[in-house]
């Protein structure tokens, strides 16, 4: 078999709703997939973009930035916010590493959960809609932008630095599994490739990826490592981080 091919199969198996079947569910096919997730995010950025912008045009910028950031999450299952939710319960309990891990772990959401993910959400809406505003088409970038930070983002957080913060699930599969060189070039190119359209949005994207490195290493400190939560909560701290910056940058 192909080792890319099962690797952006891992990628668009676990981290979208399109029907690709995994075929090997391994350490070195989710390091891979980790490394290729900015073409998953290339993808799923694409298709928001579209929706938004094509809603944009009929009903406006503050609907364009609703139906983007929506269609980003349908096409995701929510998996990544449904992380983020789950970080904040445990990182806000304030509870040692081993009892803010169980927090993480159960299934219901939080008061921390549920205020995190309600401003997460709105800041991500805000600084779209105010991205549409200024146009359809830088709109539309903006969030082919932000879905390419937060699946860059997917590579720093599994490097071979970053342990796991317990054993079993997909965050212990994949966590030190990407060497450095490998995010960073996929970090690179894809801000080089955004920075072609306006600089603006290559220095978003990194700006972007330093806030869920901030994120990052919080968590290892606070939890001793990674976890599948935690990679969800570093990908929507880089999106929201992305969209905030550029909305800052005119």
């Amino acid at each position: 078999m192909n080792p890319l091919l099962d690797g952006l199969r891992f990628a668009f198996g676990t981290l979208t709703v399109l029907p690709v079947r995994v075929e090997r569910w391994d350490r070195e096919s989710g390091g891979r997939a980790m490394a290729l997730a900015p073409v998953a995010g290339l993808i799923l950025g694409g298709l928001a973009a579209l929706v938004g912008a094509l809603v944009c045009w009929r009903g406006g910028p503050l609907l364009g930035a609703v139906a983007a950031i929506g269609v980003l999450a349908l096409l995701t299952r929510g998996l990544h916010l449904d992380g983020l939710a789950d970080v904040a319960d445990g990182l806000g309990s304030g509870k040692p590493a081993e009892d803010a891990l169980r927090i993480m772990k159960q299934s219901d959401i939080g008061p921390f959960g549920v205020l995190v993910l309600l401003l997460v959400m709105l800041g991500q809406i805000a600084a779209l809609a105010q991205e549409f505003g200024r146009s359809t088409t830088g709109g539309a970038m903006a969030v082919l932008t932000a879905a390419l930070a937060g699946r860059c983002m997917l590579g720093w957080a599994c490097l071979r630095s970053v342990p796991a913060a317990r054993p079993g699930g997909l965050g212990a599969m994949v966590a030190a599994s990407v060497p450095l060189p490998a995010a960073l070039a996929g970090s690179a190119l894809a801000a080089v490739a955004v920075g072609l359209y306006a600089p603006r949005y290559g220095v978003a994207l990194v700006v972007g990826l330093l806030c869920g490195w901030l994120l990052l290493r919080r968590c290892v400190r606070r939890l001793g490592g990674t976890t599948g939560d935690v990679l969800g909560a570093t990908v929507e701290t880089a999106t929201t981080g992305t969209l905030v910056c550029l909305a800052a940058i005119w």
